[in-house]
């Protein structure tokens, strides 16, 4: 077999001439590689609870999410972190025995155990929302109070919409 029948050969999309979204779509590459890194949460971490991994500042934020819609089970996280619910169910025990969540029996049925954030777990949540805000401030510092308003609605318009184009494209294919 060639390696011409094993592979296809793509045509390069060429890349648009607007200036803007050139720029737009490497600043999108650079902030990806840098939330890649997980700073506020390394930094998080290593003020309140050093020893934990990044990956139960994700099982933290899947249950604040989960709260929102009542209580949460590891079924729950499981299919909002989109992980095997072995993992998370392997997860959310480190994070009891640590004591960053705590299990208890369901006040909707007393046979299904539900997941809480303790004391500690609420405690790095904050530490984490702290983090990111204090980064938000010190690099908008030296904006206008004009500039900072337009780009926070710009930005979410931005994500939004970026936000509806992925879950229009996953329906379509899914179809």
């Amino acid at each position: 077999m060639t390696s011409a029948t094993t592979t296809r050969e793509i045509e390069a999309t060429p890349l648009p001439e607007d200036e803007n979204l050139l720029r737009i779509g490497q600043v999108m590459t650079r902030m990806r590689l840098m939330t890649g890194r997980r700073m506020i949460g390394r930094l998080a971490i290593q003020n309140v609870a050093p020893g934990l991994e990044l990956s139960h500042l994700d099982v933290i934020d899947a249950v604040r999410r989960a709260e929102v819609s009542g209580e949460v089970t590891v079924g729950a996280i499981a299919e909002i972190l989109r992980i095997d619910p072995s993992r998370a169910s392997r997860i959310v025990a480190e994070m009891v025995t640590r004591g960053v969540l705590r299990r208890k029996a369901s006040q909707a049925d007393a046979r299904r155990i539900v997941v809480v954030l303790t004391t500690l777990g609420q405690r790095l949540l904050a530490e984490i929302q702290a983090q990111k805000f204090a980064l938000i401030e010190s690099i908008l510092a030296d904006w206008s109070a004009e500039d900072i308003e337009a780009f926070s609605h710009l930005f979410d318009r931005f994500i939004g919409g970026y936000e509806h184009a992925f879950q229009t494209r996953l329906k379509e294919t899914a179809d």
